[in-house]
């Protein structure tokens, strides 16, 4: 009996980015490096890097996702992924340069954000302290 294939779902925050059927192996990127995904293992959660993420299907052959961080979940023959962004193309060169160029770019530029915001809070937070004691 041919083992079940199972179906991706690559979630954006604002809608579905794609679904694939009939998928039989996925290889994504984590913090810790490449794993892969085929149909028997095991159910399971990972986070996700901003990196590529590989899915293979007898109907499509061989497709590559940019994804920016997110979470995977396989929950039987079910595998979602959500993440903030995600880019689809053929030329892997391209799909990593906009991995680099695009995804962690930006997240650099978010953090900076993020740290002018904490010290604003902060700032804030001190100077209410003051008026209230």
């Amino acid at each position: 009996m041919p083992a079940p294939l199972m179906q991706l779902e690559i979630l954006l925050p604002f809608g579905v980015f794609a679904r694939r059927s009939g998928v039989s192996r996925i290889v994504a990127e984590t913090a810790d490096g490449s794993f892969g995904l085929l149909p028997h293992r095991l159910d399971c959660v990972a986070a996700l890097t901003p990196g590529l993420l590989l899915c293979a299907s007898e109907a499509e052959g061989e497709s590559w996702l940019a994804i920016d961080e997110g979470v995977l979940v396989k929950a039987g023959s079910r595998v979602s992924v959500s993440v903030r962004r995600a880019l689809a193309g053929t030329d892997l060169t391209r799909l990593r340069q906009a991995v680099e160029q695009e995804f962690l770019v930006r997240d650099e530029r978010e953090q900076d954000v993020r740290q002018v915001m904490a010290r604003l809070e902060a700032g804030f937070l001190r100077r209410y302290a003051r008026l209230s004691t």
